[in-house]
């Protein structure tokens, strides 16, 4: 299916990795999931690629009886996407659940929701790149909006331009006050003691984000599966903790922007592909970092413990090099993020620049009209 045909701003997966990502020997997800796979053919090309899947963890953790699909990429053709879409739903109605929300391949960390609107570009590491027809397939089938989310462009050059005696912009001064009142210390991640940093990060990110609309809990193995792949693109300058009397209340990890070099590595690492990334690397560094997680608990919350965590974490990328940063996916109804994200990232020209929605419909007969394929 060459449905990316000639399009300047895709970036092919790695295939060794989605294969892998696709194997329940392989990925730890399996363990607590259902899981099918499905291809829709048209005249014996491959014109469209679905999955669904009945994550029992994430049930019983939000008390719902709810399926998703992922993987959706189709050709331009509506008939193809209805029968992709209500081949999901029914396989998930007869496993009895009530909910079908997506697009979703897995786990948020690996992809979620379409992209709606924004500026053109390639997308950053692990964000949705689709064409613009997937929205109008899904709301024909269907489908209506569950939840927005947004990406955020920080300019770290602003950031760079501020010199000792400049008037303290709303971050720093917070920060300047954390550090006098506050007890609370920076904890720096190395390639040492990224283990035992990321042992404690679990149990953070998941009390820190337990209520969160879009909470997806990670068993251990899915952890160590997530830190494992993390540690391929990970620069340990942008990860940091927060501690207080030793422990540690909360974390910010973002991520060079692989995807500046994967878009030019057509999917494959092999026969020449390490050579040409490492070679990218050297001649054009990434410019781009992706705020994945910045979460503090919540007895730790109100305290200015964020403010601590983002100045530190412009301060590294700055001196890396990196030109900006993008906060994604910040969900529409987390005001507290979208707000914080205006009020410290305006004076460094912060702006929203894109936009994705997760749909979801109930599973039941006669909830859809979707059109039969031809």
């Amino acid at each position: 299916m060459d449905l990316y045909r000639g399009d300047p701003y895709w970036v092919p997966p790695l295939q060794a990795d989605q294969r892998r990502f696709l194997d329940p020997q392989h990925n730890p997800f399996y363990e607590h999931a259902d899981v099918a796979l499905w291809l829709a053919y048209r005249g014996g090309t491959v014109a469209g690629t679905i999955s669904a899947q009945v994550d029992h963890l994430h049930n019983e953790i939000h008390g719902e009886r709810a399926g998703f699909f992922g993987f959706f990429e189709v050709v331009d053709d509506y008939p193809t996407a209805a029968a992709l879409l209500e081949t999901a739903r029914q396989w998930l109605r007869e496993r009895g659940m009530e909910i079908m929300r997506g697009p979703l391949s897995f786990s948020r960390s690996q992809g979620c929701g379409l992209l709606l609107e924004g500026e053109p570009g390639p997308p950053t590491l692990l964000t949705a790149y689709n064409p613009p027809y997937y929205a109008a397939f899904c709301e024909r089938f269907g489908l209506r909006q569950a939840q927005d989310a947004y990406a955020y462009l920080l300019d770290l050059t602003q950031f760079a331009a501020y010199r000792p005696g400049d008037p303290l912009p709303p971050l720093l001064q917070l920060e300047a006050a954390v550090k006098t009142r506050s007890q609370a210390r920076l904890r720096r991640v190395t390639w040492k003691n990224l283990e035992a940093v990321m042992e404690q990060a679990q149990d953070v990110y998941h009390r820190a984000f337990a209520e969160r609309y879009d909470f997806m809990p990670m068993t251990a193995a899915e952890f160590a599966h997530f830190v494992a792949g993390m540690r391929r693109v990970l620069d340990p300058d942008l990860a940091l903790g927060v501690e207080v009397e030793g422990q540690l209340v909360g974390i910010a990890i973002a991520l060079p922007d692989a995807n500046q070099v994967l878009r030019h590595l057509g999917g494959r690492l092999f026969p020449s592909g390490w050579f040409k990334a490492l070679w990218l690397r050297r001649t054009r560094p990434i410019s781009r970092a992706r705020l994945m997680i910045l979460g503090v608990l919540p007895q730790h919350r109100r305290q200015g413990f964020e403010a601590l965590l983002l100045a530190e974490l412009f301060r590294q990328a700055v001196a890396k090099g990196y030109r900006d940063i993008e906060f994604s996916w910040v969900l529409e109804s987390n005001m507290t993020m979208n707000q914080m994200i205006a009020h410290w990232g305006r004076p460094y020209g912060a702006r929203r620049y894109r936009s994705y929605r997760l749909y979801e419909m109930g599973c039941g007969d006669g909830a859809a009209h979707p059109e039969p394929a031809g």
